[in-house]
C-alpha cells in the first residue's frame, strides 16, 4: 500500500495513490480585522471559516467604550474570556460564527457604536492553532491535542470560576509559568505542567486549581512553532514562539525566516505588559499602535518604529523606555505575514479610484475586501501646492507608516517627481477601517474643492508585488532580503530621509537603470554601483536583490523604500516593445484587458505616462499623467486604447508612445 500525505504535512501525495493534501495559507487560518461598532447587527467577513472549522476570535476596543476588555470568543454560542481579568466564561457576547467570518450583536462589549475595534481571529488548524476544553480531575492528567505538532505555546483559563492565566512557552522550563491577566514576571510551579515538556499529541497538567481542579472546566489555546504545514508543498513556517534578549541599547533583531504580520511579546525577567501589535494598526516603521493582552487600556503609540518587520523577521527597538529594557530577555509568538497564495486575477490586488475633492474630509470606498499596502496618488488637476508637494502626489505604504491611528494624520509621503525626503503632514490619506480610507484637506492638495484626484491602491502579493525597507551600508554587493518570492522585473527604490538622492529604478530585462523623478533614457551608467558590487551588475533573485555602494541606493545609515514588481500569470506583466510608428497590440496575457498601463521609452528621453480603466482607456481620449512632473493630465489624445489580451499603442505627437524603432518599458495590470 503506498505511503499517503498527511494533513498540515505536505500539499500533494508523494507517492502515488491517494487523495492529494489541500495546501493550506496564512490568510485561510488568521485575519486582522478592524471596524467600527454600530450598536446594531453587522457581519465581519474575514474569509475564515470558524462555524465547520473552530478557532477564536479575540477583540479588543481600540478607543474608549463601555467595557474596555477584551473579548475572547472560543464558542459560536457566544461564550467568552477576558484576558485581562481572572472572571469567569461568560455568556452573552452574542457573537456566532460563519464560513467567512463572525456576527456582531447589538452589544457594547464587541460593537459599541462609533467605537473602533480590532479583532484578531485564529482558525484551528494543524500546525498553527488548536483549541481544547477538559474537566480537571484533580490528579496530574494529560490532555489531548490537534495541534499534529508539539506546542510551542500554551494559554490555559479556568472558565466554571475565577482564575488567573496559566501560560506555558517552549522558551521557559516545564516547570515555568507566566500570567496572561498580569504584568508579572516568569513564576516557579511543578504543578501547572506537571514538569513535563509537551509531546506532538498531549500536553501535561498538574494538580494546581488553575489547570486541573476536580471538576473545573478549563479551555487552552494551544501555538504552535515552526512546524511547517503550509504552502504549495507544506513545508513553510507560519507561526513562531521564541524568545530574544534586547542589547545594552534595548534593541534586538530576530530572525523568523518570513515577514510577520502580527507579534504578541513579553519580558519574563521584570515585570511588564503583554505588548500585542499588527500591521493592519501600525507596525512598522511608523507609529506602533499597541495593546496589552492584561490590560483594558485603550490603544496608544508605543513608540514610532519599536516593532518593525524585516522581510525575515523583526527588529525590536525599546530604547524610547529609556533603558529600562537593556539586556532583558522575552518570549514572543509572531504570525506570518500573507497573502501566501499567488494571486490569480489583478482585482485582488489592485485597484484604481477616482474621486473629487470637499475641501474637508472624505471617506473613499475602494470597493474592494484586501487591505492596501502601498498607495499611489495624484492631482490631476496638476499645479500642486509647492509648499507640500510631498503631500500633493503621495507615495504611502504600510510598511513606512501608511495608517498612524489618528485622525488627519497621513503616513510619511514621497512624490515620484521630487528627490524631497518624505513627509508626514496632518494634511494627508489615512486608512479607515479595513479596506477604504480617508483623505483630508488642511493645507495641501489631496481633497481640495472643485479638483479631481485618482489614487492606485496596490496589495503584495507573491509573484506581483512587494515593499522592502532597509538601512544603507554604503558597502557594495549588499543583499536585501524581498519575499515576492520569485525574481522582480522592476526595482524601484528610494531614499527614504535623505533629499539629494534620486528615485533609482532598474529594469532587468534591460540590465540599465533610470529615474523616476526625470524623463532620461534608460542606461548602464552607474548601473554596477546601485545594483551591483561596484564592478559588475548583478541581478536580483527570487530573495533577493544587490546594492552597490552608491548613494541613491545604499548610502551609510541613510533609509530607503524599495518596490519590487514581477510578471504573474493573468494579473502583471512587465515588458517591453519597439515602436512601430502606427499602432500595435501588446499582448499580456490577460483576459480581460489592462486596467493600469505604465510606459516609459528607454533609448531616449521620454516621459512615466500613466493611464487607468477608472478615468478611461477608450478609443478616442485616454488620459494619462506623468509621474515624472506635477502637470495635469493629458486629455484628447487616441494613444492607448484596450485589447482582451493587454493594450494597444497609437502614435501619437502628444504622447510618442509607439514611435518607429523606440524601444518602450512598461508595467500593466489587469
Amino acid at each position: 500500500m503506498p505511503l499517503q500525505a498527511t494533513s498540515g504535512a505536505a500539499s500533494y501525495d508523494a507517492f502515488g495513490g491517494g487523495v492529494p493534501v489541500v495546501p493550506a495559507y496564512i490568510e485561510e487560518v488568521f485575519s486582522t480585522y478592524l471596524y467600527t461598532g454600530n450598536s446594531s447587527t453587522q457581519t465581519i467577513t474575514n474569509n475564515l471559516d470558524l462555524s465547520t472549522k473552530g478557532g477564536l476570535v479575540w477583540i479588543k476596543p481600540r478607543a474608549s467604550a463601555n467595557s474596555n476588555s477584551h473579548v475572547l470568543n472560543f464558542a459560536s454560542n457566544g461564550s467568552y474570556l477576558s484576558s485581562n481579568t481572572t472572571n469567569d466564561v461568560a455568556i452573552g457576547s452574542g457573537i456566532t460564527w460563519n464560513t467567512t467570518g463572525f456576527n456582531l450583536p447589538s452589544y457594547d462589549l464587541s460593537n459599541q457604536s462609533g467605537i473602533t475595534y480590532v479583532s484578531w481571529t485564529f482558525r484551528k488548524q494543524p500546525k498553527f492553532f488548536d483549541v481544547v476544553t477538559w474537566t480537571g480531575t484533580g490528579s496530574n492528567t494529560t490532555i489531548s491535542h490537534g495541534l499534529g505538532s508539539v506546542p510551542a505555546c500554551i494559554m490555559v483559563k479556568r472558565t466554571d470560576t475565577t482564575g488567573a492565566w496559566q501560560v506555558y512557552h517552549r522558551s521557559l522550563a516545564n516547570t515555568e509559568y507566566l500570567v496572561l491577566n498580569t504584568t508579572a514576571s516568569t513564576a516557579t510551579g511543578a504543578t501547572r505542567w506537571n514538569s513535563t515538556t509537551p509531546t506532538s499529541s498531549v500536553f501535561s497538567l498538574g494538580t494546581d486549581a488553575t489547570v486541573n481542579d476536580s471538576g473545573g472546566t478549563y479551555v487552552a489555546y494551544i501555538f504552535a512553532h515552526d512546524a511547517g504545514g503550509f504552502g504549495l508543498t507544506g513545508t513553510d513556517n507560519v507561526i513562531s514562539c521564541g524568545s530574544f534578549t534586547t542589547d545594552g541599547s534595548s534593541k534586538a533583531t530576530v530572525s523568523l525566516g518570513y515577514e510577520p504580520q502580527w507579534l504578541m511579546y513579553k519580558t519574563t525577567n521584570i515585570s511588564n505588559g503583554w505588548v500585542m501589535v499588527d500591521t493592519m494598526r501600525g507596525m512598522g516603521f511608523g507609529a506602533n499602535n499597541r495593546l496589552f493582552a492584561n490590560s483594558d487600556a485603550v490603544e496608544g503609540n508605543y513608540g514610532d518604529g519599536t516593532s518593525i518587520p524585516t522581510a525575515t523577521g523583526f527588529n525590536i527597538d525599546l530604547s524610547v523606555a529609556g533603558g529600562f529594557f537593556a539586556s532583558q530577555p522575552f518570549i514572543y509568538i509572531a504570525i506570518r505575514r500573507g497573502p501566501m497564495k499567488v494571486p490569480t486575477v489583478g482585482t485582488s490586488v489592485f485597484q484604481p479610484v477616482t474621486y473629487a475633492g470637499n475641501g474637508g474630509t472624505q471617506t473613499i470606498s475602494t470597493g474592494k475586501t484586501w487591505p492596501q499596502d502601498l498607495l499611489i496618488g495624484w492631482d490631476r488637476n496638476g499645479s500642486f501646492n509647492a509648499g507640500v508637494a510631498s503631500n500633493s502626489s503621495p507615495v504611502i505604504d504600510r510598511l513606512r507608516g501608511f495608517y498612524t491611528g489618528s485622525a488627519g494624520n497621513a503616513g510619511p509621503n514621497l512624490a515620484t517627481y521630487s528627490t524631497s525626503s518624505e513627509a508626514s503632514t496632518t494634511s494627508g490619506i489615512e486608512i479607515n477601517q479595513q479596506f477604504d480610507y480617508a483623505v483630508n484637506y488642511t493645507s495641501g492638495n489631496l481633497n481640495a474643492s472643485g479638483r479631481n484626484y485618482v489614487d492606485y491602491l496596490f496589495r503584495r502579493a507573491p509573484s506581483f508585488m512587494d515593499v522592502v525597507c532597509y538601512t544603507g551600508t554604503g558597502v557594495a554587493n549588499r543583499q536585501i532580503n524581498h519575499n515576492l518570492t520569485v525574481a522582480p522585473e522592476l526595482v524601484i527604490c528610494k531614499a527614504r530621509n535623505n533629499g539629494s538622492q534620486e528615485w533609482r529604478v532598474l529594469s532587468t530585462s534591460l540590465s540599465q537603470v533610470s529615474k523616476i523623478n526625470g524623463a532620461s533614457a534608460f542606461s548602464t551608467t552607474n548601473l554596477v554601483i546601485y545594483f551591483g558590487n561596484d564592478t559588475s551588475y548583478i541581478a536580483p533573485t527570487s530573495s533577493v536583490f544587490t546594492v552597490g555602494s552608491a548613494g541613491d541606493t545604499n548610502s551609510n545609515t541613510v533609509t530607503y523604500v524599495a518596490y519590487l514588481f514581477a510578471t504573474c500569470a493573468g494579473v502583471s506583466k512587465v515588458g517591453s516593445y519597439t515602436g512601430n510608428g502606427s499602432s500595435q497590440t501588446i499582448n499580456c496575457g490577460f483576459t480581460s484587458g489592462a486596467r493600469f498601463v505604465l510606459i516609459k521609452r528607454t533609448d531616449s528621453t521620454g516621459d512615466w505616462m500613466v493611464s487607468d480603466s477608472a478615468r478611461g482607456i477608450i478609443a478616442g481620449n485616454d488620459p494619462y499623467l506623468e509621474l515624472n512632473n506635477t502637470n495635469a493630465e493629458v486629455t484628447g489624445e487616441d494613444w492607448l486604447d484596450t485589447d482582451s489580451t493587454g493594450f494597444v499603442v497609437n502614435e501619437v505627437s502628444g504622447s510618442n508612445a509607439n514611435t518607429s524603432s523606440a524601444t518602450y518599458l512598461f508595467l500593466a495590470i489587469a
